[in-house]
């Protein structure tokens, strides 16, 4: 069993901004493996069912990104999983390029905050995580403006790959394993 977790914030005022990829590529991934649900439940929502034959949720917090520990915390714990072989998380990533992905099996937050909020929650940072570029931060914007702020139409393209990407990527750590994902998409 695998629970995905994308990063994001709740509402339609997020949607599709540069800290939504997590949900955008769980939203992907919703379409492309007829998950059930929605549900609410642990601070999330989330559906059921199979990637490859293997049983998976699809959750996305709705406790904003800087508090997702919480509900990855409740979903860990419900479901009794190893975060390090059956824990995804998807988040964005200022520091790769627009489009660009990055797969890891442990790492720290490198300054994202609701991934920080994730490992201080579990204890760790062993589990898979998928981080998806946004590019970096003009030096004229304030971090917060730019992580709510909304592609430009040339990004939106980038970004739109990305997320099939990312959500094949996904498909490839719960079929094959992190390492046939890293070689596969980290590039």
């Amino acid at each position: 069993m695998f629970i995905i977790v994308g990063l994001g914030n709740p509402g339609s005022k997020y949607d599709r901004t540069r800290h939504n990829m997590g949900f955008d590529v769980i939203d992907q991934l919703i379409t492309r493996n007829h998950i059930s649900g929605p549900f609410s439940k642990f601070h999330a929502m989330y559906g059921t069912g199979y990637i490859g034959g293997e049983k998976v949720v699809l959750a996305k917090p709705m406790t904003y990104m800087n508090l997702s520990g919480q509900a990855v915390r409740e979903l860990v714990d419900f479901y009794k999983i190893d975060p390090a072989t059956e824990l995804i998380l998807i988040s964005d990533d200022i520091d790769l390029d627009v489009g660009r992905l990055r797969i890891r099996k442990q790492g720290s937050a490198g300054g994202q905050n609701g991934l920080k909020d994730v490992i201080a929650k579990l204890g760790t940072q062993q589990f898979t995580r998928i981080r998806v570029g946004t590019g970096a931060k003009p030096a004229d914007w304030d971090l917060a403006d730019w992580v709510l702020s909304r592609f430009s139409p040339e990004e939106r393209k980038l970004v739109d790959d990305a997320v099939l990407r990312a959500a094949e990527a996904v498909e490839t750590v719960v079929k094959d394993g992190p390492d046939r994902a890293m070689n596969l998409y980290n590039r």
